[in-house]
């Protein structure tokens, strides 16, 4: 929402200003010069990317539209959940949350969580190193490392966008150059024509430049930086049971280990540790929804 906000204050500060300035919003109508510049800049993106990167950019986009998912209540939820499993595996045995992490959909602890098994990639982490652990078979340390690289791998994948888009932007204003140098040449081909439509071509051309300018700056580069954003904040709730987890793994006592996982929120999304305590007694009891 707030990009649209955004773009929306671009816009008006920019062309508002020109026509506060006398100008007229007729000249800066120069529909070929917005294809020239644009289907440049999305052919070398194109010729750039791979199938997978252009997909990604496909899904990231719609996303960002909407209000992310990484919020304070999503938190509270997922260190409740942990709670409750780590505090049944402490107290019944670690194959006692078997079946609630192969089949979550249907266990009682997890359906008391629906922003959590909304999130395919969070369940998924959560799951598939909570089985390692009932497994057993792996040391605290070698599930961290694991769990390092598949964060850092999952960021580089959301990553992947954003740096496009970056790229994109960097070569838009180089593309504008290219619509400008085009224009002063039709121009300069018009030299025999009265000095009145050798300016309008001129001032034509310039609009090239500008276009390049204002789509680089005012439109694509923030683009990349809330893809950039949204996909960080995506790594941090991995980040935040892992770090739970680990903690457990070491020999604290749930309540704790959730903790833990608190301390590495970001500010505006973590609850105070009292916020934290009266949330994590009030899910005590696997049934009863936090």
């Amino acid at each position: 929402m707030f990009i649209l906000v955004g773009f929306v204050i671009v816009f008006v500060s920019v062309f508002g200003s020109f026509v506060a300035l006398g100008g007229h919003l007729g000249a800066l109508y120069q529909p070929f010069e917005f294809v020239l510049i644009g289907g440049a800049a999305l052919g070398a993106y194109v010729a750039a990317s791979s199938g997978k990167s252009i997909k990604l950019l496909g899904e990231a986009l719609p996303a960002i539209m909407r209000k992310s998912p990484y919020s304070k209540e999503l938190y509270m939820e997922l260190m409740a959940l942990l709670y409750v499993l780590l505090n049944k595996a402490r107290r019944d045995g670690l194959m006692s949350i078997e079946t609630d992490i192969e089949e979550p959909e249907s266990s009682a602890i997890f359906v008391e969580y629906p922003l959590i098994l909304r999130d395919k990639k969070l369940m998924e982490f959560l799951t598939d190193y909570l089985r390692l652990m009932v497994s057993g078979n792996m040391s605290p340390y070698e599930i961290e490392t694991l769990m390092d690289q598949e964060i850092d791998t999952h960021l580089h994948e959301l990553n992947d966008p954003c740096h496009a888009l970056r790229a994109v932007s960097d070569g838009l204003p180089a593309f504008g150059i290219v619509a400008a140098v085009l224009g002063v040449i039709k121009a300069l081909a018009s030299v025999d024509q009265p000095p009145a439509i050798l300016a309008d071509l001129i001032s034509k051309a310039m609009v090239g430049t500008f276009l390049g300018i204002l789509m680089a700056y005012g439109f694509v580069s923030p683009l990349a930086s809330v893809i950039e954003r949204r996909a960080v904040a995506s790594a941090k709730v991995l980040e935040c049971i892992k770090v739970t987890l680990l903690a457990s793994m070491n020999g604290y006592p749930p309540q704790l280990a959730v903790e833990f996982g608190r301390k590495v929120l970001y500010s505006y999304v973590r609850p105070s540790f009292m916020e934290l305590e009266e949330h994590v007694r009030q899910a005590r009891n696997p049934g009863k929804k936090a």
